[in-house]
C-alpha cells in the first residue's frame, strides 16, 4: 500500500507538478500525513526534490514538489538505411544530448558498432555513467521477433537480419534494449509530441526510403498477432506496367513503387538527369521543372492509392505524412487530399509531421520512458538488502 502511495504521488507531481502537499492530499484523496510520509521517501530516493514555495494571500507558505528527471536517463536509437540517430533524455522526456551522422556501416556488425559508438558518445557529452541509463528503445525497419531475436522483413538494410545484431548493442552498452518496428515508434512519437496528440484512431505514413504504417487507438500502439500490423509497403501489386505505376516490374511491392527511390526513377524515365535524388525532385517540381512536376504527380497517385486502402481498412480520423517524402508535404497535401477523394467516401484528416525526421527516435525514447519510470522507481524504493 506504501508503494502505491509513493507511485501515485510520483505520477501526480510528473503530470502536473509542482504540487503542495495539501494539493496532492486533496487531488488522490490521501491523507496529509500519508503525504507527507510519502514525499519524505520519494525525496530521500532522489524522485522528488523541493520546486520552490508559494505564499498565498491568506495562509500559510506552502513548498512545493517536483519530480527530479535526473532520477535516470534512457537512451532512443532510430536506426535508419541513410542516418544514425542517438537521444539521451531524463525521466521528464528532456532531450539531454544526441547525435545525427550518416549510416556509412557497410556491414551489419559495423552500423550496430557504429549505433553503440554514437550512443557512448551522446552518454559522456551529458555527463553521465553509462549505468545511468535506466533502458533503451532502438526503431529499426521490418518486424522484431523476440525468439530469434532478430529482426525480419527488413529489406532496406541488408543484412540486418541475422541474429544477434542487437544482443550485440546491448553488450556493447550495457542496457537492455527493446526493438520496435520505425513506423510504429514514429506513430508514438507523433501521438505523444506532434500531430495525433488526441485523435481516437491515429495513422502515421513513414514514406522515406521504404514505406511504413503506425497505428495508433485511443493512445495505445497497435502491433498485430505478429508485430507486422502497418506493414502495408510489403504487399504485391499485379501490374506496375502502366505509365502512371512504371516504377517497379510486375509483381513489385508497394513500398518499392511509392519510396524516394521510386521518386528518383520516375524522374530519369521522364528525362531528368543524375545525379539525383528524391529531395532534388521535389525541389526543381517548386522551381517548375516540368519533369519533376509529373515524378510528383505520379508518387502523387500512387500515395493516394496507399491512403484509399488505409482509410478503407482502418476509418482514421488523422493521417500524418512522415519520413523523408513527408518534408515534401507542401507539394503532396493538397493534391493527396484530391486523390484519396477520387477513390474513397471516406475522408480522414492528412497534416504533416510536426517532428520530421525526429519522430521515430522520440517515439523510441518516450516508449523508453514507459519502461524506465516504474523501473527506476522500483530499484530506488526498494528496501536494502538485510544484513546477515
Amino acid at each position: 500500500m506504501r508503494s502505491n502511495n509513493e507511485w501515485l504521488l510520483l505520477e501526480r507531481l510528473r503530470r502536473y507538478g509542482p504540487l503542495s502537499r495539501a494539493q496532492l492530499a486533496r487531488d488522490t484523496g490521501l491523507s496529509k500525513p500519508t503525504v507527507s510520509t510519502a514525499l519524505a521517501t520519494l525525496e530521500l530516493a532522489g524522485l522528488t526534490r523541493e520546486a520552490g514555495r508559494f505564499a498565498p494571500e491568506r495562509g500559510r507558505t506552502a513548498v512545493l514538489y517536483e519530480t527530479d528527471p535526473t532520477a535516470g536517463h534512457v537512451l532512443g536509437l532510430d536506426i535508419g538505411r541513410a542516418r544514425l540517430r542517438v537521444a539521451v533524455a531524463d525521466l521528464s522526456g528532456h532531450i539531454v544530448a544526441r547525435r545525427d551522422l550518416p549510416n556509412r556501416g557497410r556491414s551489419a556488425n559495423a552500423v550496430a558498432d557504429a549505433v553503440v559508438a554514437a550512443a557512448r558518445e551522446a552518454i559522456a557529452e551529458a555527463g553521465l555513467p553509462a549505468t545511468a541509463v535506466a533502458h533503451t528503445v532502438a526503431g529499426s525497419p521490418g518486424v522484431w521477433d523476440e525468439r530469434r531475436r532478430s529482426v525480419r522483413l527488413a529489406a532496406s538494410l541488408p543484412g540486418w537480419g541475422r541474429p544477434g545484431l542487437f544482443d550485440r548493442i546491448a553488450d556493447g552498452l550495457g542496457t537492455t534494449v527493446t526493438v520496435a518496428n520505425d513506423a510504429n515508434l514514429a506513430a508514438v512519437g507523433e501521438y505523444t509530441y506532434g500531430a495525433g496528440a488526441g485523435s481516437r484512431l491515429f495513422v502515421y505514413l513513414l514514406v522515406g526510403t521504404g514505406l511504413g504504417l503506425g497505428v495508433v487507438k485511443d493512445g495505445e500502439l497497435l502491433t498485430g498477432a505478429h508485430g507486422a500490423a502497418g506493414e502495408l509497403g510489403l504487399m504485391r501489386l499485379p501490374d506496375c506496367t502502366t505509365a502512371t505505376w512504371n516504377t517497379g516490374t510486375t509483381g513489385s511491392t508497394l513500398e518499392e513503387t511509392v519510396s524516394a527511390d521510386a521518386v528518383v526513377r520516375t524522374a530519369l524515365d521522364l528525362g531528368m538527369r543524375r545525379p539525383l535524388t528524391a529531395e532534388k525532385v521535389f525541389a526543381q517540381a517548386r522551381d517548375g521543372e516540368p519533369a519533376a512536376i509529373e515524378a510528383v504527380r505520379q508518387e502523387v497517385d500512387r500515395l493516394g492509392y496507399a491512403l484509399a486502402v488505409v482509410a478503407a481498412l482502418l476509418d482514421p480520423d488523422v493521417v500524418v505524412l512522415g519520413g523523408g517524402i513527408g518534408r515534401s508535404a507542401d507539394l503532396l497535401l493538397r493534391p493527396l487530399e484530391q486523390a484519396l477523394h477520387e477513390r474513397s467516401p471516406l475522408r480522414p484528416r492528412l497534416e504533416a509531421s510536426r517532428l520530421g525526421q525526429d519522430a521515430v527516435l522520440l517515439g523510441a525514447v518516450a516508449t523508453a520512458l514507459d519502461t524506465a519510470r516504474p523501473e527506476v522507481f522500483e530499484r530506488r524504493t526498494a528496501p536494502a538488502p538485510a544484513r546477515p
